[in-house]
């Protein structure tokens, strides 16, 4: 019977551009509502505007919200977009 040989992992958790990425608006107080919801809906795929709005609901009420989850280069893709938006964005997290 063959022996099972393990390759060494060459890069570690949340490294890789297939991870799970997560976007992260955090609750400032620069930003209205409206604002946060017209970014959102603008920048990220299928949000629409009253869907922005309850997320910039929950930003407000925990501090911050997932706006987005998905591979890494999208990801970097919203996360600046939001961010020139003038956004308060938490660093991308796998």
């Amino acid at each position: 019977m063959p022996a099972t040989v393990e390759k060494p992992r060459t890069s570690g958790p949340g490294e890789g551009l297939g991870d799970s990425w997560k976007v992260i608006v955090l609750n400032d107080n620069h930003n209205t509502f409206e604002g946060v919801a017209g970014a959102l809906a603008s920048v990220i795929p299928g949000v629409s505007y009253e869907q922005g709005l309850e997320f910039a609901n929950k930003i407000h009420s925990t501090g911050q919200a997932i706006v987005w989850t998905g591979m890494r280069e999208p990801a970097e893709h919203y996360w600046a977009r939001l961010s020139d938006a003038g956004l308060t964005m938490a660093p991308l997290e796998a």
